[in-house]
């Protein structure tokens, strides 16, 4: 007897651990929860960002433009580009510190978009003149839900911007020697991505996937975006998805 009751109680065992198995019954992935600019007066804009499979600390920023490309404001940026200060900013000895590092290849689209020229000419906030406060967060290390209130009432139709960016992801095209000596390129490799959603306030109920149009200049020279796509391969599985909604 007992061991026929053992026997049941394996099978339900192994029953239910093939079914959670099964395609689809995956655990959701735990999101992290990012707020900013609180204070805004606009809409609050949500980003819903699901990391793929070849995502490992990369640096993102998000902003709003007009449908004529005209930036508007910044959403978020980690701290590391708000301040120009990085975590991994230099070595001492054999460890790294935080220091402060010029990292245009990091996120060129959006700081050309942004427009603010360093003291030492490079597109990147620096200390002396950061990102504030309100509109940037910590790195996020995992996917995450961005809850973003724009400062003042927002057009009709308007476009979330997505910039991301992975150190060292070299492929067969984008090699750590392709441009010898660009010490910017070799921290960047593949290229930022640049993904859009058109918002039409019209109808602020749904939820718009954003789509990659392009990437950024491989060293940030310039804010160029380049919408041919065919030399990207890991990079474009950093994000599963990025889903945006207004609040």
């Amino acid at each position: 007897m007992n061991r026929i009751i053992i026997l049941l109680i394996f099978s339900l065992l192994t029953a239910c651990s093939s079914a959670s198995m099964k395609k689809g019954a995956a655990v959701p992935e735990e999101k992290s929860v990012v707020k900013t600019n609180a204070e805004g007066k606009g809409p609050q804009i949500v980003i819903d960002f699901t990391r793929g499979k070849s995502f490992y600390y990369p640096l993102m920023a998000a902003w709003i433009e007009d449908m004529d490309g005209k930036y508007i404001q910044t959403l978020f940026v980690p701290y590391s580009v708000a301040t120009g200060i990085f975590k991994y900013g230099k070595t001492e000895g054999s460890h790294w510190t935080s220091a402060p590092k010029r990292a245009p290849e990091t996120l060129p689209y959006w700081a050309h978009k942004r427009g603010i020229k360093a003291s030492d000419g490079v597109f990147m906030p620096e200390p002396e003149n950061p990102v504030a406060d309100s509109y940037s967060g910590a790195t996020p290390t995992e996917g995450f839900i961005l809850y973003a209130r724009s400062d003042n009432e927002l057009p009709e139709k308007f476009r979330v911007m997505f910039e991301i960016n992975q150190n060292w992801d070299w492929n067969e095209y984008w090699t750590n020697n392709k441009y010898p000596g660009d010490e910017y390129y070799k921290m960047s490799c593949q290229p930022a991505l640049v993904y859009e959603a058109v918002i039409d306030m019209k109808s602020r109920n749904d939820s718009i996937p954003a789509k990659v149009i392009g990437h950024s200049h491989y060293n940030g020279s310039t804010g160029e975006l380049f919408t041919d796509l065919s030399t990207i391969t890991t990079a474009l599985d950093i994000a599963k998805s990025i889903v945006v909604s207004i609040n």
